[in-house]
């Protein structure tokens, strides 16, 4: 019977052991397949955890392109496509009227999109880097170390070049076209985050304060930005080498008094009043000049001007008209005025010849419209006369000057300085203050790196002069 019963009980211990077999099968296979999927989720979530950096990247890349593009408008550029109607002109110029606001929205994204990029690859991408070169059997720290480390680089180098490089390269190449299409995101994010800018920028007002700035943006433009934006024109093609001397004429006008574009008193054909009309035309003849300056007993006397028209006229007509009758009256211009005042002067004038005196009443020349184109677009050659460039350049690499020729376009040709405030406007005069007497043929004087050497005098003034590089020792002199 106990033998019975012994094996009565073994198939029901054998039934135990194989459902216990069973069991533990049934949760090897739960856990082999919880693992599988818990696996499958880390994966997924390490994918979007890439994303996610990715987009948080591409975000800050916006921003600093955003930036950086407003920032580098120009105000007149922004202005005039405003006016043209142009989509989010009038907000990118908005914006950048008020650079404050604008910089502490920006700065207020990008803080938000580092945080939430630190913490993601921080704490999550990190970490799983860490775990996958711990099951590769590196130990706990050195997989701590490349793990991290791998993640740091990889996101400082997407936000580099995604973030900064490219963003900021692609604003750089047209940047008020970039403007106007971020200006209404932009204006959007400001309007967002309006109490926090007010914050940031009253803070950044108020230790600006504090080191004695403004914070304004300085909007004025010099001379040199204008030259160089010009030198930068021509060189891309935008203008023909010719517009560019031009426009330097032009800006160079508006800084020169009169008596630098005038004709002097020594080189004035005068005609006194007491001359005949014969007289008269035996010189409009001989001379070939269109206006007479008529003096009186004395050449100081300078009593107006004659056309030849109207001396032509009178010689062939019946009446006999004197020179007094036919006398104009010119403006009198100040030799201290500037050429662009006295170009408005006589624009005004019937006869577009201005009489030219110093601040004693003495008469120091003339000026004509002429004068001032010669003065813009360099000199005209006239007729029956031979030509005479201002500057050419001969076969050794010198340069034979002209004395009457503009200092400027000498010494822009040589890049060597001169003082805005100057008692010279010419080669001449130039060449007369760096010797410090009035020269004879042969002087000469080293300055700047170049030689200048009188070569030819016409009387006592500077005909010509030859400029050439300096000697070596005397350039480690200078």
């Amino acid at each position: 019977m106990a033998q019975a019963r012994r094996a009565t009980r073994l198939p029901r211990r054998g039934t135990h052991v194989g459902i216990a077999f069973l069991q533990l099968n049934a949760a090897q296979h739960s856990a082999i397949s919880g693992i599988a999927g818990k696996g499958a989720g880390q994966a997924a979530m390490g994918y979007l955890e890439i994303a996610l950096v990715f987009i948080l990247t591409a975000i800050n890349g916006l921003l600093a392109m955003s930036e950086l593009a407003i920032a580098s408008s120009r105000i007149p550029r922004l202005r005039a496509l405003a006016e043209q109607g142009a989509n989010g002109a009038r907000r990118a110029l908005a914006l950048a009227s008020d650079p404050g606001r604008f910089l502490s929205t920006v700065q207020i994204g990008i803080t938000l999109i580092g945080i939430l990029a630190g913490a993601v690859s921080g704490a999550a991408l990190g970490e799983r880097v860490s775990n996958w070169f711990s099951g590769l059997g590196f130990s706990e720290a050195v997989a701590d170390a490349l793990g991290f480390g791998l993640v740091i680089g990889g996101i400082t180098y997407l936000s580099l070049i995604i973030g900064e490089l490219v963003p900021k390269q692609i604003a750089l190449k047209d940047p008020e076209r970039i403007a106007c299409l971020v200006a209404p995101a932009m204006t959007i994010l400001a309007k967002v985050a309006a109490p926090v800018v007010w914050l940031l920028s009253r803070s950044g007002h108020l230790i600006l304060r504090l080191l004695g700035q403004s914070g304004a943006k300085d909007q004025s433009v010099t001379d040199a930005e204008i030259h160089s934006l010009i030198a930068e024109a021509e060189e891309t093609g935008v203008i023909e080498p010719e517009e560019r001397r031009m426009i330097a004429g032009v800006m160079r006008l508006g800084g020169r008094p009169v008596r630098a574009v005038m004709v002097p008193r020594a080189d004035v054909q005068t005609l006194e009043l007491s001359a005949d009309l014969a007289e008269a035309g035996r010189l409009m003849k001989k001379s070939g000049h269109s206006r007479f300056v008529v003096t009186g007993v004395s050449q100081d006397e300078v009593l107006g001007v004659i056309q030849a028209k109207d001396i032509a006229a009178a010689l062939l007509s019946r009446k006999k008209p004197t020179l007094k009758q036919l006398l104009r009256q010119a403006p009198v211009i100040p030799d201290k005025a500037d050429a662009l005042e006295a170009m408005k002067t006589l624009k005004a004038s019937e006869v577009h010849m201005g009489l030219v005196h110093d601040e004693y009443g003495h008469f120091e020349g003339i000026v004509t419209s002429a004068d001032i184109l010669e003065a813009i677009a360099g000199s005209f050659r006239q007729e029956g006369a031979a030509h005479e460039e201002e500057v050419a350049e001969r076969d050794d690499g010198s340069l034979l000057v002209a004395g009457w020729a503009p200092v400027e376009l000498l010494t822009e040709r040589l890049r060597i300085p001169i003082p805005a405030k100057r008692d010279y406007q010419t080669v001449a005069g130039f060449v007369i203050d760096m010797i410090g007497r009035m020269p004879k043929t042969g002087d000469s004087v080293e300055r700047h790196g170049h030689r200048f050497e009188v070569v030819d005098l016409d009387g006592r003034r500077i005909d010509k002069v030859m400029v050439s590089r300096a000697s070596p020792a005397t350039r480690r002199a200078i």
